[in-house]
């Protein structure tokens, strides 16, 4: 039997966070879903108290990442989730306004498995997480490493 997908979302925009939720269960995604307002506390529930990771043993995640947090770049928990051998399997989304090839190139060159750059328009973003929250439905995630 497989686990159930938790989603980890890390996300500092309230509203966004919200909006996300709301449409990822529209598309009748009902995984539990574990919010973090920034990169500490997220990097602490990822990594626990000892920084290694073991706490994710054997869980499946997926998570959703922005890269502008108030308290560190999700670029640095992107990079930290990759070299852990633990959670390096883990499918990261990167959801954010940032749209600089650059910084899109940089986070497939990390190992992000898909980058959505938000859409401004509101109806658009929920769309887009809707389609998100489908994609979502389908894909296999396999559990943190053994």
């Amino acid at each position: 039997m497989t686990q159930p997908v938790t989603i980890i979302m890390i996300e500092d925009d309230e509203g966004h966070a919200r909006l996300i939720e709301r449409n990822i269960r529209r598309s009748g995604v009902n995984n539990e879903i574990i919010p973090f307002a920034n990169g500490t506390d997220a990097v602490k529930h990822l990594f626990g108290s000892d920084g290694s990771g073991l706490v994710q043993k054997g869980n499946a995640l997926l998570i959703l990442l922005d890269l502008n947090l108030p308290d560190m770049t999700g670029i640095d928990i992107l990079k930290q989730i990759k070299e852990n051998k633990y959670l390096k399997a883990s499918p990261v989304v990167v959801l954010t306004t940032t749209d600089d090839s650059q910084e899109i190139k940089r986070c497939y060159e990390l190992g992000c498995n898909v980058y959505i750059t938000k859409p401004v328009n509101y109806e658009n973003f929920a769309n887009a997480i809707r389609q998100l929250g489908l994609f979502f439905s389908v894909i296999q995630v396999p559990p943190a490493a053994s």
